[in-house]
């Protein structure tokens, strides 16, 4: 599903007391939103987001089209590309570490929720 948006946005023009529409590029503006999806999950595996699932989570990234983001929270808080193993293992996310995974593009919620699953099985890592 998209949204269309106005693509006429504002701008200020002499005196700043005066707005005018903005129309400069207003035909080569995307204005189509892609589809997105996210959702929150705590790492549960008591190793952690090491190589090992970071690789499983980037190879899986990998596999669809949509941009993915991964967002840790806490006391060292950072941002990944989930489809960068390097990114992805310098987040450190330890047992118990609060975490957003984003994705952007046209299966962005069967992304989501694939990867989502990889944290929901340990990454295969514990019975």
């Amino acid at each position: 599903m998209s949204t269309r948006v106005s693509g006429v946005g504002y701008r200020v023009s002499g005196n700043c007391n005066s707005l005018r529409p903005d129309t400069r590029n207003a035909e080569t503006r995307d204005t189509r939103r892609m589809p997105s999806a996210s959702r929150d999950i705590i790492v549960s595996n008591k190793l952690g987001l090491h190589a090992r699932p970071a690789m499983q989570f980037v190879d899986l990234a990998n596999q669809f089209k949509s941009d993915i983001k991964v967002t840790k929270f806490g006391e060292e808080p950072g941002e990944a590309d989930g489809k960068s193993v390097m990114e992805m293992i310098i987040l450190a996310a330890t047992e118990g570490t609060k975490m957003r995974i984003d994705a952007d593009g046209e299966d962005a919620a069967e992304a989501v929720e694939k990867l989502v699953g990889l944290f929901e099985s340990k990454f295969g890592e514990e019975d």
